[in-house]
């Protein structure tokens, strides 16, 4: 019976061991699976910043044309309010 209940023993240690790998696979696969939506994310969050930054570049570009624009209407007007002083002091 020694023989028996040691053969018993030995399944039953085989059987908790094999129960305790598929938990360790288990966990490695979630963990695994948690690390490729993080990097997933992070991919959508370079995205999201390279579009960011090109929409920035092009404000500001555009910025700078609305200030030139405005710089030339400025001189314009200054140059339009002098004719007219010009013409009214004859």
């Amino acid at each position: 019976m020694t023989g028996e209940a040691t053969l018993k023993e030995v399944i039953g240690r085989l059987g908790r061991a094999m129960e305790v790998l598929e938990d360790a696979v288990g966990a490695r696969f979630e963990h695994e699976q948690d690390y490729a939506e993080a990097e997933a994310e992070v991919q959508r969050m370079n995205a999201d910043r390279a579009r960011l930054a090109q929409e920035l570049d092009n404000s500001e570009a555009r910025a700078e044309r609305l200030e030139e624009a405005n710089k030339e209407v400025s001189r314009r007007l200054v140059t339009a309010m002098e004719t007219i002083r010009a013409v009214l002091d004859r």
